[in-house]
């Protein structure tokens, strides 16, 4: 029931309680955050002399001095080149049948010239073939080249033509050996644009010294020139990559918080003022926007948080759950602005030293899974404003996913005590988000070899191992808290001097014995089927409390030989006072503030049952009688464990009341007791399937078996001793 200072509250505020809860959590947010996003700024001016030290609001990405930084390493990046080897021999193949082209076309002119003389008449002039045409049957065999060879012959011009077919055959054999030789040598290097004029100035230098015309030379250094060209080509994609991969290696430049900007006594400069500008310090005027983004984030937790339980139909629980998940809530938020307080330049990540799935965890155990998901969202809300000051850097992202995941990951695990999960706990809590912190120093390239990175993973290891230890080692308080059935409550109404356990042995002893056996046929059977043992053992040891009141009208309790008292009284007045134990019971444990559970077993476990013993005498008496006013007030069981104890309750009484109990007749009396309660309609409102009803008969049977079964007779056996004394002669023997 939460803690009594709220119920007492709750109760006092009644329909207006929800409201003032909300409100005061409202309050609560906005005065725990408002101090990390309140801006206090000054009016800094370049040329200013600083006062006092001027330290980093926050910490933050110098992102000019990044970007400049890494504008100078893709400058120092040398261009990449593309050697291309196969060109040098694609520039000689080019020369050569230049020079077939030139040998080719001299011997077919000068053959058609012959052919025309030999049939012209004797006194007719043929004129020789000019240059003119020995150039056009040349440019004939041009237009029969490919496209990437053309460019390179139509490269040559008339001029060089001409001094080209002036040339004797020897003279242009010679110039062809000689140009193929100087083409080759220089084009066997790598030739970059920069280079090419000094390749071929080498080239013709080396003309001058060879034994050729001026004619001849000319050639030359115009094949030299043509013939030497690029062969190292800027790759202009490798040297971007390039330059990408050094940009990207450069770490970011911080400013970090409380780093000085500007010492005491020194002036502004223009460098220190961006920085100044970028962490929003020179900006005289308040800016209400994160004050209005935090307000709006608290409403819309609230509008969603009574959107959820406006679902939940059950006002006593819709309170609790909205009581919880406010002081659950409440607690994260005061764990967080903790860390926020200690947060500094040297230790950067101890934000994610915050148990970020211990409140989810917490929510999704004792109240709802939905409650848990919405706290682990509103958590990275709520961070995004305490560690205001961290907005724009890597931290941040980080710590905000972080958050995140670990808080939803704290919802994956069952709705059970933790330590009883063992590894798979382990692995949604723990494992799973060290990976995730694993999985986010990679991506942001952070080197492992640095103190920072190992930080960053230890901080986050440490949050998830505070929230498995936290939920573990709070939860039987956490449970005392929120509920009145918790573990530390049970075991202490199970110890047997409770005060009234040890009126029911003093006062009802055959009751109390009663009650400890159905206590063991029911929590086993409970178990079976999954169900609360250790609360229905303890709703067991109270569910016939009522007896007290009148302990010798029950038979159990009947010294030996005594005379059962209602055979003195009319079957209505047996009725009455059996029926009282039920009602007396319920009523003597709201008093004690029992839990809700047991109290409800204890009006249950009879449900609508006929008293079938006084009903038939009450009929031998008063024909007109009707089974309605033999049963019991009720309500039937509303729960599995209160159809387990109902059923156990009958079966150990009948049981113990048999003579000479067998296995099959206990087995058979429990079939027929289970198959008559199901067809009275007494386990419908429990919940029971069928596959359980027969797993609590199996249990039952073989508890009261176990019990009450009247064991074989065996024929007596010799003694140990007799034993030892026929062994010891056989072995002298």
């Amino acid at each position: 029931m939460i803690i009594q200072p709220l119920r007492k509250f709750r109760e006092r505020l009644g329909k207006f309680y929800l409201p003032v809860l909300m409100f005061l959590f409202f309050l609560f947010s906005i005065g725990i955050m408002y101090t990390s996003v309140k801006q206090n700024n000054v009016d800094y001016s370049e040329g200013q002399v600083a006062e006092e030290n001027i330290r980093a609001n926050k910490t933050i990405e110098n992102t000019a001095a990044t970007e400049q930084k890494r504008k100078l390493a893709a400058e120092a990046v040398p261009t990449e080149y593309t050697y291309q080897d196969t060109l040098a021999q694609t520039q000689h193949d080019r020369i050569d049948h230049l020079f077939d082209l030139v040998d080719s076309v001299k011997k077919s002119v000068d053959d058609a010239h012959a052919k025309e003389v030999a049939e012209a008449d004797e006194d007719e002039n043929i004129p020789k073939p000019s240059t003119d045409e020995y150039i056009a049957a040349l440019k004939k065999e041009f237009e029969k080249m490919s496209d990437d060879e053309l460019d390179f012959y139509q490269s040559l011009t008339n001029n060089f033509l001409s001094t080209l077919f002036s040339l004797s055959s020897d003279e242009l054999n010679t110039v062809r050996t000689y140009a193929l030789q100087l083409v080759d040598e220089q084009m066997a290097k790598q030739i970059r644009q920069t280079e090419l004029s000094t390749f071929r100035s080498e080239a013709e230098d080396k003309i001058q010294f060879l034994d050729v015309t001026s004619d001849m030379a000319s050639v030359l250094r115009f094949i030299v020139n043509q013939g030497i060209v690029v062969n190292d080509i800027p790759n202009e994609k490798r040297t971007e990559e390039a330059r990408q991969t050094a940009m990207d290696a450069v770490p970011p430049v911080m400013i970090y918080q409380g780093e000085i900007i500007v010492r005491e006594g020194s002036q502004i400069d223009a460098n220190a003022l961006e920085k100044l500008q970028l962490l929003g310090m020179t900006n005289q005027t308040f800016s209400v926007f994160p004050l209005i983004a935090l307000v709006l984030a608290i409403c819309l937790q609230m509008l969603m948080l009574f959107y959820y339980t406006r679902q939940t139909k059950d006002v006593e629980k819709r309170m609790n759950a909205v009581t919880f998940y406010i002081l659950a809530m409440a607690f994260s938020i005061l764990i967080m602005k903790f860390f926020q307080l200690f947060q500094s330049e040297l230790v950067t990540f101890i934000p994610l030293f915050f148990p970020a799935a211990f409140t989810p965890l917490i929510l999704s155990i004792f109240s709802s899974r939905r409650l848990g998901i919405l706290s682990a969202i509103f958590q990275v809300v709520s961070a995004l404003f305490i560690y205001f000051d961290s907005s724009g850097t890597n931290l941040l992202t980080t710590v905000l996913v972080t958050y995140l995941f670990s808080g939803l990951m704290g919802t994956m695990i069952k709705r059970a005590r933790i330590a009883s999960q063992g590894k798979i706990a382990v692995m949604w809590v723990i494992v799973f988000p060290l990976l995730l912190s694993i999985m986010l120093v990679i991506f942001q390239g952070m080197d492992l070899a640095r103190g920072n990175t190992w930080t960053t993973l230890v901080c986050g290891l440490a949050g998830s191992l505070l929230s498995y230890l936290l939920t573990m080692g709070l939860h039987p308080y956490i449970e005392l808290l929120v509920t009145d059935e918790s573990m530390i409550v049970l075991n202490e109404l199970s110890n047997p001097n409770h005060p009234l356990l040890k009126q029911l042995l003093e006062e009802a002893p055959g009751t109390y014995h009663h009650s400890m056996m159905v206590a063991n046929l029911s929590a086993n059977a409970v178990a079976e089927i999954g169900g609360q043992s250790l609360l229905t053992r303890v709703a067991c040891y109270y569910h016939d409390i009522g007896k007290v009141k009148h302990a010798n009208f029950f038979v159990e309790n009947l010294p030996a030989g005594a005379e059962n008292p209602h055979n003195f009284l009319l079957p209505e007045d047996s009725k009455q006072i059996i029926f009282g134990h039920v009602i007396d019971g319920a009523e003597i444990l709201e008093e004690a503030k029992m839990p809700r559970m047991v109290i409800d077993i204890c009006r249950q476990h009879h449900g609508t049952t006929l008293m079938r013993y006084f009903y038939v005498k009450a009929q031998e008496r008063n024909p007109e009688v009707t089974e309605e006013d033999f049963r019991y007030p009720g309500p039937k069981p509303q729960t599995r464990e209160a159809g387990v104890v109902s059923i156990a309750d009958s079966c150990e009484a009948a049981v113990r009341a048999m003579e000479n109990p067998t296995n099959q007749k206990i087995q058979e009396f429990v079939a027929n007791l289970i198959n008559d309660r199901i067809l009275d309609g007494q386990l419908d409102e429990t919940g029971l399937t069928l596959k359980e009803i027969r797993m609590i008969e199996k249990s039952l049977v073989n508890g009261l078996c176990s019990t009450f079964h009247s064991r074989i007779k065996y024929p007596k056996m010799k003694s140990e001793a007799e034993k030892m004394k026929e062994e010891q002669e056989r072995r002298e023997r």
